[in-house]
């Protein structure tokens, strides 16, 4: 499934007709686990983002502070949800919410994900291997925090909150796995 992700209003790009997308794939189960696997494209030379160094991938919290690719998940009709964050550094993050924004934990993760970037001095992607439960049916919302080299951050969602960036909002839920 192929998805166009759109900056919200109250912060735009500062790169003249940006774009960004994301591809989905879900996997065959394996047992109790299917594999859903996300790659984000951003039109633009990576050169101009500010991209934290590789490091040994790890479990690491506030990734969001700078760029960084989320993937939220529902099961239909459920109010608890995951969030999954991914740098282009190789570090992650995992949580489960009770319900929007409530009961905070990190996620129980079975294996970590598996996260690489590609970079085609034009344009470049980065990829997120993620395990969640089979025989479910998820809502999605996949997300992008954006910070060029000058400062300047957008934030790039399915859909968006109407008064400020808000990932978690029920409302940006727009996709559907599998």
């Amino acid at each position: 499934m192929q998805l166009s992700l759109i900056p919200h209003q109250a912060t735009p790009s500062g790169i003249r007709d940006l774009k960004v997308w994301a591809s989905v794939d879900h996997a065959a189960a394996f047992g109790a686990t299917a594999t859903v696997n996300i790659w984000f494209g951003i039109g633009a030379p990576a050169s101009r983002f500010a991209i934290p160094e590789a490091e040994d991938p790890s479990r690491t919290d506030e990734l969001w502070k700078t760029t960084c690719f989320e993937a939220f998940l529902r099961e239909t009709g459920a109010d608890r949800y995951q969030e999954w964050n991914f740098a282009p550094s190789g570090q992650w993050a995992a949580y489960e919410f009770s319900s929007y924004r409530d009961g905070m934990a990190e996620l129980d993760v079975s294996a970590p994900p598996y996260i690489r970037m590609e970079d085609n001095l034009t344009w470049w992607t980065l990829g997120a291997t993620i395990a969640v439960e089979a025989g479910k049916s998820w809502e999605l919302n996949l997300t992008a925090v954006l910070e060029e080299t000058n400062g300047t951050k957008s934030y790039w969602a399915l859909a968006h909150a109407p008064d400020k960036p808000d990932f978690h909002s029920p409302d940006c839920f727009v996709a559907k796995l599998p």
